[in-house]
């Protein structure tokens, strides 16, 4: 082979060198799809959100079966006996109550009783005897009581159910968010391997050649033919791990209730930093406070907290007397508002207080107790949330800074493997040299793909740890 002839060669495989070390993991025919449009089917879709969004269902549940302890009650009694033609005893007591919020309860009564062995005190006038009155405790239960506990936690549970629901799907994107980046990472490292192993196949071309006309010895070609099979090997080896990450993203992926598996021509597409925080809620935000103290798990704790607090006051006032009153106006023409009166009356007191209270107290020590450990649950979550927040900020400043050094290595050995190429068709170097720098450079540019979803997922972190509201446009 002539020297012009051996130039010419040496010079169209340089080229084609410099082509495949500086393409980018994109490829035509694949049908990306964005982190933005992934996690969109993930919030859409995945039953795990929607699973989560029962726990709101089941706070309004909660609230609305609490709220029945004031409804309007109807009640009616009917008793009657008759023997041997006897007739013992005819009884018929009809109420309508209505409770409010204080522990006063207002009730409208109709009383029909008759028979030859009634009771003396429960005679009433000929068709029945009408009453209306007010029913109310003045020490237990008058400020507060079990219905207006009952309603006042449940209101506080719906709430709680709120925060908890954006725990949950706050964990699930960001699981979500982590097996994407996984996937980039296996798609990125088989495009690497495809890469160089494109490269390995020019140059065993090359070398054949070079063998054959007698510039190069039989052994380089051996040489080039076992870095071709040791790429392909790596190549094999990245395809298995892309497939993989494929299959564990498939788990996250759902379409009216239907799994979806994505298809081989379907690729990952690294977010730039702007769109990623974006997408993740965690832009601009500079401060860790107000976030912190907007954390869905401190909100649950805060809630949980209140409703020991629900706890601790009714406990409290279970320590007071129960004393009843009930007044009532009596009178036997209901459709005659002054007969109504005070002349006419049904009234009685009960009092009752347990001599040692121990049931009482032995209650509200317990709850003192639930509300003291709930105090420390959330002051020690809230510390740990403040770290774990400053840790990952420190983690993406210190992956930034190493980004860029590894980019910058990546460039100087695409360099050195480029000079050494040229160099080899000159006859000024070694094919022993050349794959030396090659897997200089394929094992840098693996470190900035492993740094690059490195820092991709420490982003995520940051919107795991800040518990940031996305979760709010989750329907």
């Amino acid at each position: 082979m002539s020297c012009t002839m051996r130039y010419i060669l040496g010079f169209l495989f340089v080229l084609s060198t410099e082509i495949v070390l500086s393409q980018t993991p994109a490829v035509s025919h694949k049908q990306l799809l964005t982190f933005e449009e992934y996690l969109g089917y993930v919030k859409q879709h995945h039953p795990l959100v929607k699973q989560a969004n029962l726990t709101l269902s089941v706070g309004e549940a909660n609230l609305l079966k609490a709220r029945g302890g004031f409804d309007p009650k109807i009640e009616v009694d009917y008793d009657r006996k008759k023997f041997k033609s006897i007739e013992y005893f005819d009884q018929l007591n009809a109420t309508f109550k209505i409770p409010t919020w204080y522990g006063i309860e207002f009730k409208a009564n109709f009383e029909e009783n008759t028979g030859q062995f009634l009771n003396p005190n429960l005679s009433v006038p000929e068709g029945g005897l009408y009453s209306a009155g007010v029913s109310f405790s003045l020490a237990q239960g008058f400020l507060i009581n079990d219905r207006m506990a009952m309603l006042k936690k449940a209101k506080l549970f719906r709430e709680q159910s709120k925060a908890d629901r954006n725990i949950l799907v706050n964990e699930l994107l960001f699981e979500a968010s982590k097996a994407y980046f996984l996937w980039l990472e296996a798609t990125n490292e088989q495009y690497i391997y495809e890469r160089f192993l494109q490269n390995a196949n020019d140059r065993l071309i090359g070398v054949k050649s070079s063998v054959e006309s007698g510039e190069k010895a039989a052994i380089d070609s051996v040489e080039a033919k076992i870095v071709v099979l040791d790429r392909q090997l790596n190549h094999e080896a990245a395809k298995l791990k892309r497939r993989k990450a494929a299959l564990n993203l498939s788990n996250y992926l759902w379409l009216n209730d239907i799994p979806i598996e994505l298809r081989e021509n379907v690729a990952p597409e690294t977010p730039e930093d702007t769109e990623l925080q974006s997408v993740l809620s965690v832009d601009g935000i500079t401060t860790n406070s107000t976030v912190i103290s907007n954390h869905p798990k401190l909100k649950s704790l805060e809630y949980k907290i209140e409703g020991l607090s629900v706890d601790r006051s009714l406990k409290r006032n279970k320590l007071l007397p129960k004393i009843g009153l009930q007044y009532n106006f009596l009178s036997s023409d209901y459709d005659q508002i002054n007969t109504f009166n005070t002349d006419n009356y049904k009234a009685s007191l009960n009092i009752s207080l347990p001599i040692f209270l121990r049931k009482e107290r032995g209650d509200l020590k317990l709850v003192n107790l639930k509300l003291k450990d709930a105090n420390f649950e959330r002051i020690s979550t809230e510390l740990s949330l403040q770290n774990k927040v400053a840790a990952v900020r420190v983690e993406i400043s210190s992956l930034t800074k190493q980004n860029i050094l590894v980019r910058s290595m990546v460039n100087d050995y695409t360099s050195l493997v480029k000079a050494e190429e040229r160099k080899f068709f000159l006859g000024e170097s070694s094919l022993f040299l050349i794959n030396t720098r090659e897997k200089s450079l394929i094992n840098s540019q693996l470190k900035e793909n492993k740094l690059t979803v490195k820092r991709l997922t420490a982003n995520a972190r940051l919107f795991h740890a800040m518990g940031t509201m996305l979760t709010d446009t989750i329907q």
